[in-house]
């Protein structure tokens, strides 16, 4: 682990990026398409009767271990070669599942889809990190998080109307989708990695990080030396990183605390169809329409959270440099944790009320119109995606030669507790009904909150304790 450092004397006028403002839009619009196109989409237009028995659970789960291995392989050998593969991976399996008339290999080749579809989000989250500054990185995190969410909105829409064509049609549409944003992402991606292209102005002897439009990357009079703090490389791919990351003090209880907020809204959703069926008597198109609140609250909350963090942020920054007198924002003293989850505790009490209400009005729906729980879908949705922007943007802050690791550990954590979650709320609901299921579900969210708590006090402490330890191995290892 290592800080984003500020540049030594020599290094001045060196920018932290070389690519500008517009530039930098286009490479989070490529890589926010690239997690829109594949793991939402792919999920979301599983409508058809013949897949209804790829559940929920069984893709969360591999969603979440896929990108234990893609997240540490980008952090090594590059975002572009990543996103190739996994497009690749996902390509193939969209096709095989088209063409595909055994059960058996519908089943295997699903499987293949969820490995090559889940790390783009984490990948994504790694090349916001790589060009952006602290500053500025939670405006561009929400974006991304937009506009991977999209689908949540659109999807049911989209994927009514393919299921008319045959549910075949969901999976050449994929291909087709796929095989053009694969074209696209060769042409204009380029590669971001840090320790292999610094600030963007290095060059890579590598083939595949090269990109053909060399002159969409604005070129600088400023020539980019490597440091050691930002750039150091290692060619071993630790698949271990994001397990280690997982279970790392410093990373541990804000990655439990998302994954269960995340498990919530999971089973919120996944409750949704059944329960407006049956308690509110709509059919399977009026239900599909029902997700669109969750979805547009998801998309315009982090749009908006974005901002307001990044306000925040320098609102912070600004006191503390007050106070000690000069800027020593990007060292390891800085106060990070306070800095970047201040407003976590409001965007989880929001999302604690709004799943109380949800549960209660649907169980009483004879009294209450259905308005009510769309309404709190909506801000259901806008506070977890709020609270997961927050949380990336922090991880990526802490362990900025691990981002895709990083990126990884909260994926794991969040899709294996929403597995577990989506697998027990139908059974739960069964038991106590629903306005006591999602009581019990809230009185687990109010637990989870100690998990921030613990990050805010020992946070700082324990990074630093990591950060002198790495320190303290790179000088015995020279």
């Amino acid at each position: 682990m290592a800080t984003e450092r500020p540049l030594s004397d020599d290094h001045a006028m060196e920018p932290y990026s070389i690519f500008d403002k517009r530039q930098k839009w286009l490479i989070i619009l490529i890589a926010s398409t690239a997690a829109t196109s594949l793991s939402t989409i792919a999920h979301d237009l599983d409508v058809s009767l013949e897949l209804v028995n790829l559940t929920v659970t069984s893709y969360l789960i591999l969603q979440g271990i896929a990108p234990s291995f893609w997240g540490p392989l980008s952090d090594v050998k590059g975002r572009r070669l990543t996103y190739c593969c996994t497009f690749l991976v996902f390509l193939g399996a969209c096709v095989g599942l088209a063409e595909t008339r055994n059960y058996a290999t519908l089943i295997v080749l699903r499987s293949v889809q969820s490995a090559g579809s889940a790390s783009t989000i984490a990948i994504g989250g790694a090349v916001i990190g790589d060009i952006t500054t602290r500053e500025e990185r939670g405006g561009y995190m929400g974006v991304f998080q937009a506009g991977l969410l999209a689908p949540v909105a659109i999807g049911p829409v989209i994927g009514g109307g393919l299921a008319t064509l045959g549910w075949r049609a969901i999976f050449w549409f994929l291909t087709i989708y796929s095989g053009v944003f694969l074209l696209l992402l060769i042409l204009l991606l380029p590669e971001t990695l840090r320790s292999a292209v610094g600030n963007g102005s290095a060059r890579t002897s590598n083939l595949i990080a090269r990109f053909p439009l060399t002159i969409y990357q604005k070129t600088t009079k400023v020539k980019f030396t490597p440091q050691p703090a930002v750039t150091a490389k290692t060619s071993r791919i630790d698949l271990i990183g994001p397990f280690r990351i997982l279970f790392s003090k410093q990373a541990a209880p804000i990655i439990l605390f998302l994954g269960i907020y995340y498990a919530v809204w999971q089973m919120s959703i996944t409750a949704m169809s059944t329960l407006f069926q049956s308690h509110y008597g709509l059919t399977e198109t009026q239900t599909g329409l029902t997700y669109i609140a969750n979805g547009v609250g998801s998309i315009i909350g982090t749009l908006i959270t974005g901002k307001i963090l990044d306000a925040d942020y320098r609102r912070f920054k600004a006191k503390q440099e007050y106070q000690a007198g000069r800027d020593d924002t990007d060292t390891a003293t800085f106060p990070i944790e306070k800095a970047r989850l201040r407003l976590v505790p409001i965007f989880a009490g929001l999302q604690c009320a709004s799943v109380l209400v949800f549960g209660w009005t649907v169980q009483y729906s004879h009294r209450v119109h259905i308005a009510v729980p769309i309404i709190t879908t909506f801000i259901t949705g806008w506070t977890l995606v709020s609270t997961q922007s927050v949380i990336q943007t922090y991880l990526i802050d802490i362990f900025p030669d691990q981002k895709a690791a990083a990126s990884a550990s909260m994926n794991l954590a969040r899709c294996l507790l929403a597995a577990g979650g989506t697998s027990l709320v139908n059974p739960l609901i069964n038991a106590v009904d629903v306005g006591l299921t999602f009581t019990i579900a809230v009185a687990v969210l109010l637990v989870a909150l100690v998990g921030i708590a613990i990050q805010w006090r020992f946070g700082a402490k324990w990074r630093m304790e990591a950060e002198a330890k790495k320190e303290l191995s790179s000088e015995q290892g020279t």
